[in-house]
């Protein structure tokens, strides 16, 4: 099972080592959002990381793990995917370029270089990254993450989401993997619960599978 995996302890592992450190748990960081979603075929679980060495320092890290279980007999898309990236923010705009390694289930360790945007407030966050993996296979990767949260009364707010990827591999010019994940629900507080949307394509046909659940996410 992915979750009891080798990927499993390495998430544990790495969570637990960034997380102690002075310097990734400074006041002024963003909170560290985990969400489970089931439904009755698959279990997913996604965590996003993103913090600043120092209050000043132009260097970040982000990391968006996303663990993926089915719950019958399929194997079709179970993984777990933990990227590590550097980032060196170029001025006050949300670029940055990036360098670090991806975890991957199926394919092992894999370097990377790549660019981001990020833009974000109360309402609104919109994360662009773009990597490109030093492999053979001369892999690419786009992941957008893009929230909307209006507040709706006082304590309460809307929460929803649009995410996707898309993965090619430029050496033999196919699709590796792609998926379109949407959420819609509401926010308290760290807590968020609602509905959740899947569609994921595997391999060079792009073979397709859709899922509709429940969701529920917490800010750390």
């Amino acid at each position: 099972m992915i979750l009891n995996s080798i990927g499993g302890k390495l998430l544990g592992l790495f969570l637990g080592i960034l997380i102690s450190m002075p310097a990734f748990t400074q006041s002024g960081n963003p909170p560290i959002p985990v969400e489970w979603m089931i439904n009755g075929r698959q279990a997913n679980f996604q965590l996003v990381l993103k913090r600043s060495f120092t209050p000043t320092s132009k260097f970040d890290l982000l990391s968006i793990a996303v663990f993926t279980e089915n719950l019958n007999e399929d194997k079709l898309g179970e993984n777990a995917v933990i990227p590590v990236q550097i980032n060196y923010n170029l001025g006050k705009k949300g670029f940055a370029i990036s360098a670090g390694s991806e975890y991957n289930g199926m394919v092992g360790l894999t370097p990377l270089i790549g660019a981001q945007h990020v833009f974000a407030n109360r309402k609104i966050l919109a994360l662009t990254v773009f990597s490109w993996f030093l492999n053979s296979s001369q892999d690419a990767k786009i992941l957008g993450l893009y929230e909307f949260k209006p507040m709706i009364s006082e304590k309460w707010a809307l929460y929803t989401r649009l995410q996707f990827m898309y993965n090619r591999g430029f050496s033999e010019g196919v699709h590796n993997r792609s998926f379109l994940n949407l959420r819609a629900g509401l926010k308290k507080g760290p807590l968020g619960f609602g509905l959740g949307y899947n569609i994921d394509r595997y391999g060079p046909i792009s073979l397709e599978r859709a899922n509709l659940g429940v969701f529920t996410r917490w800010e750390f």
